[in-house]
């Protein structure tokens, strides 16, 4: 099923403008897949500055890799990604993801990847500490394949559109994009990249509704004016 013309059209409308607008932004910021799901994880309920920093002391350490968490004791993991915000929690969760990879596909990262999207998406969610928008960060970003990422920023652009309720669930977002978009990585990955730039430059907390090219259309705009 479809989503509604006139939902679906301005989806497609919104991601021509924006990126018209702001270009290409060439993400995920990483050298390996690894870093990919490293990153993902860490980034939960924290700035990607702060992820960038704790990545940079896994690196130093020489601790970027799957061997390289697996050897280190949790305590030490998590002194390393305390930049990261919630390191002990975190620490866990990237223990956890390790032991996945061992017991599930012999410690090979390219064997998971290879996995269908659905595939590696529900195993993804059978980790302790993964989630929905973690899971499709690794499936889009990670393994190259199309799931679609939808995080706050997402929700606040859109239901201030009007094209989504401020309460919608998860699956409910997706949808829309899924249903409204060519099933793209390359597509689905500039359309997240580039929510997150105009929610960052414009359609922030506080919204800058003057510096906001989506503002002649937007309901929250016509209304709050």
């Amino acid at each position: 099923m479809r989503a509604a013309g006139r939902d679906s059209g301005a989806v497609r409308g919104i991601y021509r403008r924006l990126l018209a607008r702001y270009g290409r932004q060439k993400w995920w910021p990483a050298d390996t897949p690894f870093e990919v799901i490293v990153g993902a994880i860490l980034t939960q309920n924290t700035a990607w500055a702060n992820v960038e920093r704790a990545i940079a002391a896994l690196k130093k350490r020489r601790l970027l890799t799957p061997r390289g968490v697996c050897r280190v004791p949790v305590s030490s993991l998590a002194s390393v990604i305390r930049p990261a915000g919630y390191f002990n929690v975190k620490a866990r969760r990237l223990k956890n993801f390790i032991r996945f990879l061992d017991r599930e596909y012999g410690g090979s990262l390219p064997a998971l990847l290879a996995e269908p999207a659905p595939v590696l998406r529900q195993k993804l969610l059978g980790v302790n500490g993964i989630g929905n928008e973690t899971a499709d960060c690794i499936v889009l970003y990670a393994a190259g394949k199309p799931s679609f990422v939808v995080d706050a920023y997402t929700k606040r652009l859109f239901s201030r559109y009007g094209l989504l309720r401020a309460d919608a669930d998860y699956a409910a977002v997706q949808r829309m994009f899924t249903e409204s978009l060519p099933q793209s990585a390359r597509l689905f990955n500039e359309y997240h990249a580039l929510i997150v730039e105009h929610s960052k430059r414009a359609c922030s907390a506080r919204p800058l509704c003057g510096q906001c090219i989506l503002r002649a259309e937007c309901r929250w705009f016509s209304v709050n004016r």
